[in-house]
Formats: C-alpha cells, sequence, structure tokens
C-alpha cells in the first residue's frame, strides 16, 4: 500500500508560479511512474504531467513549455513547477503513483489532491 500525500496548491494570479509536491511513503521499492493530473469543475479528470522510473516524461499539450515535472528517487517525492499559469489551470490536482494507464491514472495510488486556483 503506497500513501501519497501533496501539498503546495494555492491562490496565485494570472502569469504567477507554483509549485506543488507529492511524497509516496510506505512501499519505497518498486515506483516506477509518478504523475500530476488535474480536474477543473465540470469536467473530467486530466492527464498533466508524467515521470516515468527511466526518466521518460509526458505532458499534456496544454501545459508544455509552462510546466516542469521532476521527481527526487531517493526520497520518493515528486514535483511540479508550474509558471505562467491561466485562469484554465485552476482545478484540483492530484498526484498519482505506478499507474498502469498513464493517460486516465487508473491503477495507481492518488493523493487526496491539492487546489490550485488562477484569478486576479
Amino acid at each position: 500500500q503506497v500513501q501519497v500525500v501533496e501539498s503546495g496548491g494555492g491562490l496565485v494570479q494570472p502569469g504567477g508560479t507554483l509549485r506543488l509536491s507529492c511524497s509516496a511513503s510506505g512501499r519505497s521499492f518498486g515506483i516506477h511512474t509518478m504523475g500530476w493530473y488535474r480536474q477543473a469543475p465540470g469536467k473530467d479528470r486530466e492527464l498533466v504531467a508524467v515521470t516515468t522510473h527511466g526518466d521518460n516524461t509526458y505532458y499534456a499539450d496544454s501545459v508544455k513549455g509552462r510546466f516542469t515535472i521532476s521527481r527526487d528517487k531517493v526520497q520518493n517525492t515528486v514535483y511540479l513547477q508550474m509558471n505562467s499559469l491561466k485562469s484554465e489551470d485552476t482545478a484540483v490536482y492530484y498526484c498519482n503513483i505506478n499507474a498502469r494507464n498513464l493517460n486516465s491514472g487508473s491503477g495507481g495510488s492518488w493523493g487526496q489532491g491539492t487546489q490550485v486556483t488562477v484569478s486576479a
């Protein structure tokens, strides 16, 4: 069983930055993929960024060039640096560990989510 805890959300103005963190604990071995997903009000949850154990990274087209995912394999922590934030980035952001389907995050362990609000 993997416990997943996110932090770092909040309110930021358009054009601002935020950094999300996610720590996995309870089963430190066998962590392969670590990723971020988000769900805006009235919309389905979607992939934001994911990194694999082989250090491959994948991003949603909407965040490419603005968001960066990084990972500390020793600490079992994954980060999401979000720059040039837009109002459409407003959502609850979820961390996911070891998704079997990277696009949906299904099969993985989810955190409780952290709210990101981009507003003037």
